[in-house]
């Protein structure tokens, strides 16, 4: 496991066992200026995490040894500021049982391989982009979200979200009260030219849900059965 040497990219850990497909990744995505590390299990992926400080990891399911793709991220999020690092999850399972207990266990993101490298860039872009502007700050009953210091609070405590659980519940308070289709949430926050699939949206609902909801709060996030979510005061 080597450094990328020079250059001022965002760093990028590519978590993969395949020689070929290490080196593939890694030559494509330090064409696009991204400063690369590979690790080819899940403890040297750990390890990299908290030296090499990635902006996002690109993890596989199917790794050698103890631990799993799956291991790897359910650590990633236990770990101090790991809520807030984006990660993409490429692997050869195709069932939408697998993506939907991928994304469950806290990726951000769902490849299945073989993946054209336009598809990945696309997705590494949509994840690493942040909101930009002026300094703000969101409110929404007892919920505060700060846009530069990329951090929420409701009622007082810190909530602890993923990148995409950040950017959908900004997309919400910056729109309060306002019924958005599964379709429409997922070109606002995913990109008008990606494929996800319709349950991801589901899925991300529910760990945004989870966060923010802590016990005998009332559950902001209204579910419109056959229209989709808002964000309001009226519960589910």
């Amino acid at each position: 496991m080597s450094e990328t040497q020079g250059g001022n990219g965002l760093r990028l850990l590519v978590v993969e066992d395949d020689p070929s497909l290490q080196v593939m990744l890694r030559y494509n995505l330090e064409k696009q200026g991204y400063r690369v590390e590979v690790a080819d299990d899940g403890e040297t992926a750990l390890t990299a995490i908290s030296g090499f400080r990635p902006s996002l990891v690109l993890l596989d399911w199917m790794l050698p040894g103890n631990l799993s793709g799956i291991d790897v991220c359910r650590r990633l999020r236990s770990m101090p500021g790991g809520h807030e690092l984006p990660v993409i999850m490429l692997t050869a399972r195709s069932e939408e049982t697998d993506a939907i207990r991928g994304l469950e266990t806290g990726a951000d993101d769902y490849l299945t391989k073989p993946v054209s490298m336009a598809t990945l860039e696309a997705r590494i872009r949509a994840l690493l982009r942040r909101a930009q502007g002026p300094s703000e700050l969101l409110h929404f009953e007892d919920i505060v979200l700060d846009l530069v210091k990329h951090r929420v609070d409701r009622g007082g405590r810190s909530v602890q979200l993923g990148p995409t659980e950040f950017r959908l519940l900004e997309f919400f308070m910056r729109r309060p009260g306002r019924v958005f289709s599964r379709e429409e949430i997922l070109r606002s926050i995913w990109g008008e030219n990606i494929h996800v699939e319709i349950r991801t949206v589901d899925v991300h609902i529910r760990r945004l849900r989870k966060e923010i909801n802590g016990p005998g709060e009332l559950d902001l996030i209204r579910t419109v059965r056959s229209a989709g979510y808002a964000l309001d005061n009226e519960g589910e």
